[in-house]
């Protein structure tokens, strides 16, 4: 049998791809059933009937260094709205490198984070864990919904990870294989949405309850950041930008909503448009 492809974990935890590392076909996190079925080079297919191909779904077991303690998981938990880990574990530093008075600092903030300035509400209280969902003992989809199901209430966690496919190359889906959208009109620079409404209606937007976690795999934890909503609901942004689902997606590996309207496309692990290689 040969082996799956793996996309690794982006950041310092990433281990080089072996081939004891990778895992056989229909391998299952948290899921009752498997989600696909193996291909001819080994590669897991996603089941879809989207007019936009199968997905190339990637591995969603993220290979990261833990510690020598059994006790304390794969991967660390950040604040979505610090700086940088350096400056959340040493804020003396932080306040002795800042500008002069009356000089801006040449050094901006990355894509989804904050800059030094006290974060805005919603930027803070959610957790980031660069390791899936399964890898820290979830089951279950966090109270995610999917297809024209209204989110009544948002999930106490999200997971995020990417996958690749044929159609859409690098792209991101959650914890229900469903693909997640940016709109173009919508801004990363600062972190802004423009979609309410009937808007939200059909394009739902990836939302998590305040102090949830929010899981990663593919995906640095810098890029994952949040803003809060006009009606109050907190919104995960990737690389800055707003992310959705598509109303009109109702199966896992399903991509309906790419390209609609000219405006709307699947979202990459950094927040760029993830369309045909």
């Amino acid at each position: 049998m040969s082996a799956i492809t793996v996309l690794p974990l982006i950041g310092s935890h990433a281990l080089p791809r072996r081939e004891h590392d990778v895992e056989p076909p229909n391998v299952r996190h948290g899921c009752s059933e498997p989600f696909g079925r193996p291909s001819r080079d080994g590669d897991v297919i996603l089941n879809s009937t989207s007019t936009h191909g199968p997905f190339t779904r990637a591995a969603l077991t993220t290979l990261v260094l833990c510690g020598l303690s059994l006790a304390t998981g794969c991967g660390k938990t950040v604040s979505v709205g610090n700086s940088s880990d350096a400056s959340a574990a040493a804020p003396s530093r932080q306040e002795s490198s800042a500008p002069p008075a009356g000089q801006q600092s040449s050094n901006p903030p990355a894509a989804g984070q904050q800059s030094s300035n006290p974060p805005a509400a919603g930027n803070t209280g959610l957790q980031v864990v660069d390791s899936a969902a399964a890898d820290n003992g979830l089951k279950g989809t966090g109270g995610t919904v999917t297809g024209k199901v209204v989110q009544e209430a948002p999930p106490k966690w999200v997971q995020l990870a990417a996958v690749r496919s044929p159609a859409l190359g690098t792209h991101l889906i959650n914890i229900n294989q469903a693909t997640l959208y940016r709109f173009d009109k919508d801004s990363a620079e600062p972190s802004t949405s423009t979609c309410a409404g009937e808007c939200a209606v059909t394009w739902p937007p990836v939302t998590i309850v305040e102090g949830g976690s929010v899981y990663l795999a593919g995906v640095e934890e810098k890029q994952v950041g949040a803003i809060r909503r006009d009606d109050g609901s907190v919104q995960l942004t990737v690389g800055g930008w707003p992310v959705y689902r598509y109303s009109g997606d109702g199966k896992a590996g399903d991509a309906n909503g790419q390209g609609v309207g000219g405006t709307w496309f699947a979202v990459g692990p950094t927040g760029q448009k993830s369309v045909s290689p």
